[in-house]
């Protein structure tokens, strides 16, 4: 098959005739049809993130495509149908606390690195072996909407934010960094859940306004002025009654006083969920009040990712219609022009935007 090979970080990929994933116990092969590229894929590829990836290694975390062959294990997959490949890859032999390893991405620890080792390539190439349990049917779709479902990737990990908060229909959510392509997406996600009203903080106006257009009244705007304590007045303000959850997903590159505004607009027994990534390129932790958690009983919360079965319970969000995909534009390359991709996807990060390998 031809794939896409990272031999060394700082180089770019390189697209040659790579082995056929061969079939084990427990595993499917997939035809991949369209798998989107990060915005921050060239930062990955660099080494500039420092993401745990041992080389060389077909990068590309989670793909739309095809079932092609599986195991005496797969009772309900056959060939032919339509799945997403969910990258959250974890150890069976620990359930309680499963190593972790983001297939062609990432491993959290040295455990997740083990597994790495196994379920190593990933989606930038025609073909790849995934975990039985890691392909999530998705139903009929047209080839064409391939490059929109995969949306499901950047959806998901708000998803995974709010079900680890336990959002309820009719609560008030903030959605720390919601001018990003996570965070554009939570409020999407908080909405379709149900939420009564979702404040979208951000210094970008453009991109504030565009959320307004699209979601209407139950999306109040923030524009931030990188005071803190001001703008934590001006989210509790727009909210017009209690914040019951916190969501953050702010970049690497955001300072940590911009977390604390926001997740100290919770109300008493709210919680606050952290999944971005402020503190991960080094610099100073995020300082929360001791006695400003205890007394008001504030749950906080790290996520990261998912939960196994997050994908299938959001197919069924986007196949009622409660969560719509047309809000994404695509760009699609394919395989020969992977290092093009990347670059289009470190210059276009904005909200709803994909871009995508169609190999």
């Amino acid at each position: 098959m031809k794939a896409a090979i990272l031999k060394a970080f700082g180089t770019p990929l390189a697209v040659e005739t790579f082995p056929d994933p061969v079939l084990g116990t427990g595993e499917v092969i997939i035809d991949v049809v369209a798998t989107r590229v990060l915005s921050y894929a060239n930062e990955v590829f660099s080494g500039e993130r420092k993401y745990l990836l041992d080389l060389p290694v077909v990068p590309g975390p989670g793909a739309i495509g095809r079932v092609r062959e599986i195991g005496p294990d797969a009772t309900h997959l056959v060939a032919g149908d339509w799945v997403f490949c969910d990258p959250t890859v974890r150890s069976r032999d620990d359930v309680a606390s499963p190593d972790i390893t983001l297939q062609g991405w990432s491993a959290r620890d040295e455990g997740g690195l083990r597994l790495q080792k196994h379920f190593r390539h990933g989606s930038f190439a025609e073909r790849m072996r995934v975990p039985t349990e890691n392909v999530k049917k998705i139903g009929a779709i047209d080839e064409a909407d391939a490059a929109s479902w995969c949306a499901l990737g950047t959806l998901l990990v708000p998803y995974g934010g709010f079900l680890a908060a336990n959002l309820q229909a009719g609560e008030t959510v903030l959605v720390s960094g919601a001018t990003g392509n996570f965070g554009s997406s939570a409020v999407a996600v908080a909405l379709a859940i149900g939420a009564r009203c979702v404040i979208a903080p951000g210094r970008n106006e453009t991109v504030l306004n565009d959320l307004a257009r699209r979601f209407g009244d139950r999306l109040r705007t923030v524009t931030l002025s990188g005071n803190e304590d001001d703008d934590r007045e001006r989210m509790k303000q727009a909210a017009s009654g209690p914040i019951d959850c916190v969501l953050d997903l702010l970049p690497p590159s955001a300072p940590t006083t911009a977390v604390r505004a926001a997740a100290m607009a919770v109300r008493p027994y709210g919680r606050v969920v952290l999944m971005g990534g402020v503190g991960m390129a080094g610099g100073p932790g995020l300082d929360l009040p001791y006695p400003w958690i205890m007394r008001n009983c504030v749950t906080v919360q790290g996520a990261w990712m998912y939960p196994p079965d997050a994908a299938v319970r959001l197919v069924g969000l986007i196949r009622s219609g409660l969560l719509k995909l047309d809000h994404f534009v695509a760009t699609t390359f394919d395989l020969d022009h992977v290092n093009d991709a990347v670059a289009h996807a470190a210059a276009n990060a904005g909200p709803f935007r994909l871009t995508v390998i169609r190999p």
